[in-house]
């Protein structure tokens, strides 16, 4: 049977088109991964700009599992991280004609549901002049999302705009579902570029009420009063679809021991005591200034701890900086990393997709948030769930923290003998145990995944 004969007779055709951002790409691929293996006859269209393709093609694919490919919003060179409002304002004008022409083109079946990034607010249009059911893929913590729907409860309380150096611990206790939290603490909309991009955002959440479907990749558990508080709110379905992070992968990992010792930093984690070794990432899109990393690096020599630490650029003026106690390399499987026993703790720059690794792995934080999402996921942790400390004082704060402050909270959190180390790896332990049921047979992001599965079929029919 070749190929179009074969998608003749899948039952359900899901075409998936992310936002073209790490942090984006990651989830919705993980979501395709998952409902390709539910059922043979679904087949997963994963839509990527031309770039993405190039970093994901060679990816080992289900047979029911395929990518098709769009032009790039703009050249490689330009990139998003030097230009954010700019790369996201091309993401919502160059991309939905070329998505248009390859709906078009598509092999038989007919999709079933169009899977769009929450930000790309143009496929809502595509999907409802097509009759096609949409559904609107959150990437970010349910939390985030309250904060824009009811982002006009901050106009009438008289909490934006706001001056966030004379009022930024003022307390927002009004937004249905989300805990008391200081102005400062709810995004960086407050502050910057992020405010270029606002009316943007806020635009993406209102049409989300004109999708078919909402996917939240958070566990129910987790955030349980906001995402229930959200459902009696909004008409259209809500599924807490789970972390969506590979977690699935981990057995392939644990299954061959040639697999396991795949790496040179595997093999160094493996020659480490357990629970000594500090994670430090600070994410693949934005970084700190130059003057706070030369005082990052020396603080992580200077508290003698041990550490893997994943960069990009900056690999060899790591390595030359931060001492012998640890290892710098450019890239890791994060999640098969932070499940290692000798891992005993995360400096985490607070991405919604890092956050739910961590939160796997059943790790305590340091949080060193830089960006939009970021800042309220740093508050959960070290606030709500208490698994976490703070290492920026402030976001917005242009003061730098210093090398000696950075190895002071280094050698406390990496005390596992401390009361204080205790009793946050006992907490992070719980929320370990809250994510793994979530996702085993019978939890709740099973059980979603499954419901939203059932009503996308059950559409498809009618």
């Amino acid at each position: 049977m070749d190929l179009v004969e074969e998608e003749r007779i899948m039952g359900c055709h899901v075409v998936a088109m992310p936002y073209p951002g790490r942090g984006h790409i990651n989830p919705m691929l993980n979501l395709c991964r998952l409902l390709a293996s539910k059922r043979d006859d679904i087949l997963v269209t994963c839509v990527v700009t031309e770039e993405w393709l190039g970093f994901l093609g060679s990816e080992i694919k289900p047979a029911n599992f395929r990518f098709e490919t769009i032009p790039n919003v703009v050249p490689s060179e330009v990139g998003r991280g030097k230009d954010f409002p700019g790369f996201y304002e091309a993401t919502l004008t160059k991309l939905e004609d070329p998505f248009e022409r390859l709906l078009d083109r598509l092999e038989p079946p007919r999709p079933s549901v169009i899977i769009y990034d929450t930000y790309l607010t143009w496929v809502v249009g595509v999907g409802n002049r097509r009759n096609i059911p949409v559904a609107s893929f959150f990437t970010m913590a349910a939390s985030v999302f309250s904060f824009f729907h009811h982002f006009d409860l901050l106009v009438q309380n008289g909490h934006f705009p706001a001056n966030v150096s004379e009022r930024g611990n003022e307390i927002v206790d009004y937004i249905p579902g989300v805990p008391p939290t200081r102005i400062k603490d709810l995004t960086t909309v407050y502050y910057g570029d992020a405010r270029k991009v606002l009316h943007r955002a806020l635009e993406a959440i209102s049409w989300v009420q004109k999708a078919q479907y909402l996917l939240f990749t958070s566990t129910h558990e987790l955030e349980a009063e906001n995402i229930d508080a959200l459902k009696a709110e909004l008409s259209i379905p809500v599924y807490a679809i789970g972390p969506a992070i590979p977690y699935f992968r981990l057995a392939e990992h644990s299954s061959t021991s040639t697999a396991h010792n795949d790496s040179h930093h595997v093999q160094w984690l493996d020659s480490q005591p357990r629970g000594s070794v500090l994670y430090i990432s600070q994410g693949s899109f934005l970084s700190v200034s130059s003057a706070q990393m030369d005082e990052i690096i020396a603080g992580v020599r200077d508290s003698g701890v041990s550490f893997l630490w994943v960069a990009r650029g900056e690999v060899s003026q790591l390595k030359e900086g931060c001492g012998d106690k640890g290892l710098v390399v450019p890239w890791c499987d994060q999640l098969k990393v932070l499940c290692h026993p000798s891992i005993g703790g995360f400096w985490s720059h607070c991405g919604w997709n890092s956050t739910k690794e961590g939160l796997f792995a059943g790790l305590p934080f340091l949080t060193y948030p830089i960006f939009w999402d970021q800042i309220p996921n740093s508050k959960q942790i070290a606030e709500d769930w208490k698994i976490g400390w703070r290492v920026r004082r402030e976001v917005g704060d242009s003061s730098v923290v210093t090398r000696e402050e950075i190895a002071g909270i280094l050698q406390r959190f990496m005390d596992l003998e401390s009361d204080e180390a205790k009793e946050m790896r006992r907490r992070a332990g719980e929320f370990k145990e809250i994510c793994q049921q979530a996702v085993a047979k019978g939890g709740s992001a099973e059980t979603n995944i499954d419901s939203f599965i059932k009503d996308i079929s059950q559409c498809q029919k009618h």
